[in-house]
This record gives C-alpha cells, sequence and structure tokens, in this order.
C-alpha cells in the first residue's frame, strides 16, 4: 500500500494482492513509528465513513468494495470533510502468464 499526503486530504493506492485481501475481510495496514509517537493508516473493509485520532486514521470501505473490484473502475473517493482517495496500482509484478 502506498500512502501520500496532498494538500486536500489522503491518496491511498493498493495493488491486486491487497484488493484481494479486503476482499477476504483482512484490513490492510501502513505504519510507521518512532520514539514518542508514530503514524498509521489502516483500510477496514467491514467499517464505514473515515475515523481518525492521534497518529491513526481508518477508512472503512463496506459498500465500496464492490465498487473498487469492477475492472474499470481506477478507484473510490469516499465522501467527508477529509478527502480520501482509494486507488488501484496494479503492476505486472503480480500477473501470471
Amino acid at each position: 500500500m502506498k500512502v501520500r499526503f496532498t494538500a486536500r486530504g489522503v491518496r491511498v493506492r493498493i495493488d491486486d494482492l491487497e484488493l484481494a485481501a479486503l476482499d477476504r475481510g483482512e484490513a490492510q495496514t501502513a505504519a510507521v513509528s518512532w520514539p514518542g509517537g508514530g503514524w498509521a493508516l489502516s483500510l477496514d473493509p467491514g467499517m464505514e465513513g473515515v475515523s481518525g485520532e492521534g497518529g491513526e486514521l481508518v477508512v472503512g470501505l463496506s459498500g465500496l468494495l464492490g465498487e473498487l473490484r469492477r475492472p474499470e473502475q481506477e478507484g473510490v473517493r469516499l465522501p467527508g470533510t477529509l478527502q480520501v482517495d482509494v486507488e488501484k496500482d496494479f503492476g505486472p509484478q503480480h500477473l501470471t502468464p
């Protein structure tokens, strides 16, 4: 998972294996910690909406996974005061011949 902060919010890019894990109901998390603090972003397939506290942001994808798994759909934008875009980043590294 790749996470990028922008002036408007957060952009998250997931690969095909991460989307498959979300389909199986498995949350996906990117995190970094340092002495006295840290930061984490989780994509949760069983939650709705966006919530955060301290250095942790949880993005609920319940209800949006069907749209995200459509081949022609590049991503989804979650409604709310914080703009969160979850986009597919499918490269050739996981393709089987």
